[in-house]
C-alpha cells in the first residue's frame, strides 16, 4: 500500500510575533518544516503534500528544490479544513500521514510503528502521555478502546483529569479520509472543523482505534513561541552531541556546541566549548577543534589542529594541518597536506601547498602558492584592481618576506626570495632575490610634528 503524507503548514503563528511563517523558523538551523519533510522522505512516502497559508510565497521559494504537492488553505478553519485542501489529491488506496510543520523532532521510528498499525484497521492514532495536559485534546477510552477526542476548552472537569493527550499525528486510509472529512461538523467552543473529529465518526461505524505513542514526548511538541523554539533547540542539540560521543569523539561541554546542519566526525577528535557547526561539515578522525570556532560547509581531514576561534567557510583541508588561532578560511581555500596557516591569516580561493605556511597576519586571495613556500607577516596578495581579479602564483621552494605585497597577475618562481617590504609587480625569477626598496638614508634634526595647540 501506498503512503502519502499531508503537512499541515498554514498557521501563521502570532505568538512568535514574526513576519515569516511559524514553520520556518530553525532548529539546528533547519526550518522546522524541512524537519518534517525529512522525515517524509525517510519514511519513503510516494506524494507528499503541504498545505500552506500565511506567507505561503516565501515558503515556496524556500522549499522550491522539494519534491511536494503544495495546496492552499485561504481560510483557517481548522485541522479538518486543512487536511481537505490536499486529501483529493490523494489516492483512495494510500494510507494518509497527517503531519505538523511546527512539529520538528518527531521521529521516523515512531512514525513508522505509527503507519504499521493500520494494517487491518482504517485508522491509527499516536497519543501520548502527560503529567500536565493543559491545553491539549483528551483521549477518551471506554474499556480501555478510544471512542473520542475532546478538545481541552470543550473538556468536562473530569475528562481534564485525563493524561493520556491527543498529539494531532494520525494514520488513516485515504478513502476512509474523505469520507469522513465531509461528516465533520464545526459545533464547538472554536467555530472549527476539527481533525480529531474523526475518532467519533470512526467509533461510531464500528472501526477500533489502535494507539502508538513515541518514546520521548518532545517528539510530540510542537512550537508556538519563541521560548518553546529554544526548548526543542536545546533538546535536539542534546541528541546529535551524544550521538557524536557515542561514536568515539571527546567534547568539553556538550551544552556549549551547536550543530546547525550535519555533521560527519571520526574517533578520537576533540571539540572545545563554544564551536558551531554549520551546513554539511565532514571532520576526520584524531582532529582537534579549539573554542569558539565556526566551521561552515567544510572538509577537514585526519590528524588536523584547529586553534581558537578560527572560521573555516567552504574550505578543504587536508591531513596533519595547522589553523589558527584566529584564522579565517573562506569559499576556496585549500590546504594541502602539513601545511600551516597562523593567527590572523585570511585565505581565499587559494591552493596552499603541502609544507607550506602561512604563520601571522597575511592575505592570500585567488592564488595558488606550491610546497615548501614560506609567507613572511604581513605578505598580501593584490588580487583586485578595483574591477577584476587576478592570480599569483608561487612556486615551490618560495620564500616570500615580511611586509611584501604581490600585485596580481604576477608569478614568483621556484626558491625565489622576495625581500621584506617589496612590492612585487613583476614575474620574480626562479633562485633568485627579488626586491623593491628605496635607498635608506638618514635625515639629522628631524622634528616630529606637534600637537596644534
Amino acid at each position: 500500500m501506498s503512503l502519502s503524507v499531508i503537512i499541515l503548514a498554514a498557521g501563521q503563528g502570532t505568538r512568535m510575533k514574526s513576519s515569516r511563517p511559524k514553520v520556518m523558523h530553525r532548529v539546528a538551523g533547519v526550518p522546522m518544516l524541512e524537519h518534517v519533510y525529512r522525515r517524509s522522505l525517510e519514511l519513503g512516502a510516494d506524494d507528499i503534500h503541504i498545505v500552506y497559508g500565511h506567507g505561503g510565497e516565501h515558503l515556496q521559494e524556500y522549499c522550491s528544490g522539494f519534491n511536494v504537492d503544495w495546496s492552499l488553505q485561504a481560510e483557517q478553519l481548522g485541522t479538518a479544513h486543512a487536511v481537505e485542501q490536499a486529501s483529493p489529491k490523494v489516492s483512495d488506496e494510500s494510507v494518509v500521514l497527517v503531519l505538523y510543520g511546527d512539529v520538528p523532532l518527531i521521529k521516523t521510528e515512531t512514525l513508522k510503528d505509527l503507519i504499521s498499525k493500520v494494517s487491518g484497521n482504517n485508522i491509527a492514532l499516536l497519543t501520548v502521555d502527560l503529567d500536565e495536559p493543559a491545553g491539549y485534546g483528551r483521549i477518551v477510552r471506554e474499556d480501555k478502546k478510544v471512542t473520542s477526542i475532546v478538545e481541552h476548552k470543550d473538556a468536562s472537569d473530569e475528562q481534564k483529569k485525563i493524561k493520556e493527550v491527543n498529539t494531532g499525528i494520525l494514520a488513516v486510509r485515504a478513502a476512509y479520509l474523505n469520507e469522513c472529512l465531509g461528516k465533520i461538523g464545526n459545533n464547538n467552543s472554536q467555530g472549527e472543523y476539527y481533525l480529531t473529529d474523526i475518532i467519533a465518526l470512526a467509533v461510531a461505524d464500528g472501526n477500533e482505534i489502535v494507539t502508538a505513542q513515541p518514546e520521548n514526548t518532545y517528539e510530540v511538541e510542537g512550537v508556538n513561541d519563541r521560548k518553546q523554539l529554544a526548548r526543542l533547540e536545546r533538546i535536539h542539540q542534546q541528541e546529535m552531541i551524544e550521538k557524536i560521543m557515542l561514536q568515539g569523539i571527546s567534547v568539553a561541554d556538550p551544552e556549549r556546541i551547536d550543530i546547525r546542519g550535519e555533521l560527519k566526525i571520526g574517533n578520537d577528535s576533540f571539540i572545545d566549548i563554544n564551536v558551531i557547526f554549520e551546513g554539511e561539515v565532514e571532520i576526520g578522525s584524531n582532529v582537534t577543534i579549539g573554542a569558539g570556532c565556526i566551521i561552515t560547509n567544510s572538509k577537514v581531514a585526519d590528524g588536523c589542529t584547529i586553534k581558537p576561534y578560527s572560521v573555516l567557510e567552504n574550505a578543504v583541508v587536508d591531513e596533519a594541518v595547522e589553523v589558527g588561532p584566529f584564522a579565517r578560511l573562506r569559499p576556496g581555500a585549500h590546504l594541502h597536506k602539513n601545511s600551516r596557516v597562523g593567527n590572523f591569516v585570511e585565505i581565499k580561493n587559494t591552493e596552499l601547498g603541502e609544507g607550506s605556511k602561512a604563520s601571522h597576519l597575511s592575505y592570500l586571495g585567488d592564488s595558488e602558492i606550491g610546497r615548501d613556500v614560506n609567507i613572511g607577516a604581513g605578505t598580501i596578495t593584490c588580487n583586485y584592481d578595483g574591477v577584476n581579479k587576478h592570480k599569483t602564483i608561487i612556486k615551490d621552494g618560495a620564500f616570500i618576506g615580511s611586509d611584501s605585497q604581490l600585485v596580481a597577475p604576477v608569478t614568483i618562481g621556484k626558491n625565489a626570495t622576495i625581500g621584506a617590504g617589496s612590492t612585487i609587480s613583476k614575474d620574480a625569477a626562479d633562485d633568485s632575490l627579488t626586491l623593491s626598496r628605496s635607498v635608506q638614508k638618514t635625515i639629522k634634526s628631524w622634528q616630529r610634528p606637534t600637537k596644534n595647540k
